[in-house]
């Protein structure tokens, strides 16, 4: 028999008794005020008997341990894991366990469920995005202008300005002022002529054209009259001739500029 303390001043008793089974079984007897702490019996499988205080009711209930705890309790269990009668070592029926020094009563009416484990979060990608190329900051500049106006000699660093002669009266870009604006916000400095932009930079052969290059039209043997920026897939992006805006052209399918073509330049 052993003695569990419940607070306040009262006493438990545990009491094995045998089982049957690997499970071994707890007689516990405390008094009737602290009976809600155990799970309840059903009806026939407790007894009520008075104390040694007058007035005062103690309660028995059976408890019902697995294998493992009854080992805990120092209480082996009656059968091995064959399924063969176990018995206990001569002299060690009942030894002592260290658990039983500071024991514990919990209310064991409903077990709570495990709680799954939170679920990994995934490592941050360490994978950066490349920065884009110069040739590629240029082209997104000038796509961000489709459909301003044509100007004659519109256009600055800055953005779309107001012409001269003709394009006096209209704020926009003219060729040369769409391409030097788009690659000035690249970092690279133009001039505003189109002669001027076919001699900044380094001659690219047309199966090498990449995005942002400047692609050149007519004038002969002279400078040319036509500057574009290159878009990809045969594509440029240009300002084309008064009266009309900002577009993108597919020039290698064009009669006219694939006829009138004289190169490309890579700024920078």
């Amino acid at each position: 028999m052993m003695w569990l303390t419940l607070g306040g001043g009262f006493l438990a008793t545990l009491s094995t008794v045998p089982a049957p089974t690997a499970e071994c079984q707890v007689v516990i007897t405390i008094p009737a005020a602290y009976a809600h702490l155990v799970v309840p019996q059903p009806p026939g499988q407790e007894s009520v008997a008075l104390s040694r205080s007058p007035g005062t009711r103690e309660v028995k209930r059976v408890i019902t341990l697995p294998a493992e705890a009854c080992a805990r309790l120092g209480h082996p269990a009656t059968t091995g894991r064959d399924g063969t009668p176990t018995k206990p070592a001569p002299g060690r029926s009942h030894p002592p366990h260290p658990w039983l020094s500071t024991p514990k009563l919990e209310r064991i009416t409903t077990v709570k469920p495990t709680q799954p484990p939170a679920p990994e979060r995934p490592a941050p990608s360490t994978k950066r995005t490349p920065r884009p190329t110069r040739g590629e900051t240029a082209a997104s500049a000038a796509l961000a202008r489709l459909g301003t106006p044509f100007s004659w000699g519109g256009g600055a660093p800055s953005g779309p300005t107001r012409g001269i002669g003709r394009g006096a009266n209209t704020i926009g870009f003219d060729c040369s002022g769409l391409t030097l604006y788009a690659w000035s916000k690249a970092g690279v400095t133009l001039g505003h002529y189109t002669g001027t932009q076919f001699r900044q930079g380094r001659r690219v052969a047309l199966s090498d054209l990449r995005k942002g290059d400047l692609v050149f039209f007519g004038g002969g043997n002279g400078d040319p009259t036509h500057v574009g920026l290159y878009l990809g897939n045969g594509i440029m992006i240009h300002a084309p001739k008064t009266g009309d805006v900002v577009k993108k052209t597919q020039f290698l399918k064009s009669s006219y500029y694939r006829s009138t073509y004289r190169g490309a330049v890579r700024p920078g």
